[in-house]
């Protein structure tokens, strides 16, 4: 009996178990079943997925199933520990609450929703509108307050304010014909730039000649022809060299352009905020299809010399950036096709520079035409102030354009000073304009305010003098005369003499003067030992070459034989220790020097007789070999003329 017992609890245990297993099983697929509902049987296969459940939810084991379903109920992948039979009953319910939850939640969602759609529907256009305007106030709100759009005003109200023209802008040379003095210079300028095949330019000359205006108004003429590639569009982009500088990190370059990184530089918000460089194109993008004309292109940074001439040969600038990933999406199309192909930088060159061309690089000159404009002569200064004068419709008296002639050598500058003249004269009458005269005391006064000096000391003279001989020097693009002296005194005690000279001269002047010692002797038969010479410069002034040793060897001849020289005469030539007058630089503009001192005669060396044309500047030109040749024109019928 006591077995029979035994086995029957077992067997009833048994069945019991069985229809507890049977009943979890039932309703852990109708939990799979709900939850398929709720977020779609391919959601779940994907999320089972994700969380490495696939395995378990086809699993005949029950534990393995409840597991699965866990992980994909709670989106829990660290659940990894089976449940026993008894903790199943547990787990099922929290299950059930948190479907519960989704099934409330979605419920929800769904009734907002419908809503929302009967709303929508019924007050579409009407609630459309509404939004478009909340919008657009919203933008206003977010950019504009009201200090912002007080400094508007006031910008605005600055703008209806505005000058009479200053002065330079009504004097400034509005056509070809108004440039004075620079007929050569402007007839290769057009040459070169008003033709099919435009070259790119570097204008040399001293400052105040015109050639920033003179390049503006030959691409004006350009512009008007059928046979070069400017039209009415094409730009003239000034800058001035001087403020161009290379940034090695490529992080600031107005006249190539830089990238912008959406880190380092702070790029436009939107293009920050999803990672993207932006690039800006710089002047040279600007020119394209002009001129890009910059100003005193010798102060450039050698290195940006030599970055635009990459340009010049691509016709492009091109923009790099770690920051740039072809493949984003986020790029715009004008920023990738930047970075893929450049900017356009299809432009005619033209620098000018008031440096001597060996301060550029040879690279930037082996691109380029080059074009010198000529130093003005005080005829040409006289002009400039007389047209200067129609333009302001003032009367001037008969010496101003002389006088103002004899303090500035400047085009830009003549003009300057009869301006302030100008002004003078008109408080002087009352700021009465009409009948207005500019007088000489005027130009004194402006004169004696900006402490102004003539600009040429040293002048020529119809007598001759003992000793005492013009030579020429150049600074720049700038001739000028030397005024040089020589005294000698003969020694009783024969071969103790010395010689004396500037020190501040030079040692090459020193040289000068050593050579012509020998020569001297050759020509005169005296030893230089036998007196005290002393040769000097007046004023100090700096003799950098050997030009001057023609001009020092005849003021020691004259010294020590008494012979008067012209002092309407100015030579320049480097003598050699046999008598030879050899060839100089700077011949063109030392014409300008002596013109300017009022010499009617010039001696050059024969070897740079096609460096100055016949007639130069009125100046009668004598090409020599010899130091015999120049002694001829020096000493000329100076017996009649002594002083």
């Amino acid at each position: 009996m006591k077995q029979f017992f035994n086995r029957f609890i077992r067997t009833h245990s048994l069945e019991t178990r069985t229809t507890m297993d049977e009943q979890l099983k039932r309703q852990v697929s109708s939990l799979y079943g709900l939850f398929s509902g709720i977020i779609g049987p391919e959601k779940v296969v994907l999320r089972a997925g994700k969380l490495d459940a696939l395995e378990l939810m086809r699993s005949e084991s029950l534990p393995e199933k409840v597991l699965a379903l866990q992980k994909l109920v709670f989106e829990d992948p660290t659940v990894e520990k089976l449940p026993t039979m008894e903790e199943i009953p547990a787990i099922l319910e929290d299950i059930e609450e948190e479907l519960a939850d989704l099934l409330a939640r979605r419920a929800v969602e769904e009734k907002i929703e419908k809503k929302i759609a009967e709303k929508m529907e019924e007050r579409h256009q009407e609630y459309v509108q509404e939004i478009k305007m909340q919008v657009l106030k919203e933008e206003d709100n977010s950019v504009e307050n009201p200090q912002t759009l007080k400094k508007y005003a006031m910008l605005e109200k600055l703008e209806t304010r505005k000058l009479t023209r200053s002065a330079m802008e009504l004097l400034r040379p509005s056509n070809l014909d108004e440039i004075i003095g620079q007929e050569r210079a402007v007839a290769a300028l057009k040459a070169k730039l008003a033709s099919p095949y435009p070259q790119h330019l570097i204008l040399y000359g001293p400052p105040g000649v015109g050639k920033t205006t003179a390049a503006r108004l030959v691409l004006e003429e350009a512009r008007r022809l059928k046979n070069t590639p400017f039209d009415k569009d094409s730009p003239f982009i000034e800058v001035d060299g001087t403020t161009l500088r290379w940034d090695p990190r490529d992080m600031t370059n107005p006249l190539l352009g830089s990238v912008h990184d959406p880190i380092y530089q702070g790029a436009r918000r939107d293009f920050a905020e999803t990672g993207v460089p932006e690039p800006k194109p710089g002047l040279a993008t600007d020119a394209h299809g002009g001129i890009l004309f910059i100003d005193e292109i010798g102060e450039m940074d050698v290195m940006l010399q030599n970055k635009l001439l990459k340009v010049l040969e691509d016709k492009r600038v091109f923009f790099d950036s770690a920051y740039y990933d072809s493949t984003d999406a986020n790029v715009p199309k004008y920023i990738k096709k930047l970075f893929e192909e450049g900017a356009p930088a299809d432009f005619i060159l033209i620098g000018a520079t008031t440096r001597d061309a060996e301060d550029l690089t040879p690279a930037i000159r082996s691109r380029c035409a080059e074009i010198y404009f000529e130093p003005l002569t005080p005829k040409h200064i006289e002009e400039i102030v007389y047209n200067a004068a129609v333009k302001l419709a003032v009367e001037i008296e008969p010496e101003v354009p002389q006088l103002i002639s004899e303090y500035t050598i400047e085009g830009r500058k003549a003009i300057n000073i009869l301006a302030d003249a100008f002004g003078l004269a008109l408080q002087r009458q009352g700021d009465q304009v009409e009948g207005l005269v500019i007088t000489r005391e005027d130009i004194y006064r402006v004169a004696q305010v900006s402490r102004l000096s003539p600009y040429v000391s040293t002048r020529a003279s119809q007598k001759a003098e003992i000793g005492k001989v013009f030579g020429l020097g150049v600074a720049g693009y700038l001739g000028s005369v030397l005024e040089i002296e020589a005294v000698a005194f003969p020694l009783t005690e024969k071969g103790k003499g010395t010689i004396r000279f500037n020190d501040t001269a030079g040692s090459m002047a020193k040289d000068s003067v050593f050579n012509a010692a020998a020569v001297v002797r050759k020509l005169t038969g005296e030893d230089l030992a036998n007196y005290d010479l002393h040769v000097n410069i007046i004023g100090g002034g700096r003799i950098d070459g050997p030009s001057a040793g023609t001009a020092i060897m005849t003021a020691i001849i004259s010294a020590i034989t008494g012979r008067p020289v012209r002092q309407d005469v100015a030579v320049t030539g480097e003598v050699s220790i046999q008598g030879k007058v050899k060839a100089v630089g700077g011949v063109f503009e030392k014409a300008y020097g002596a013109k300017q001192a009022g010499m009617t005669t010039l001696i050059i060396p024969k070897e740079n007789e096609k460096d100055i044309p016949t007639g130069h500047l009125g100046l009668n030109t004598y090409p020599v070999s010899t130091v015999e040749e120049a002694m001829e024109i020096l000493f000329a019928d100076t017996e009649k003329n002594t002083a």
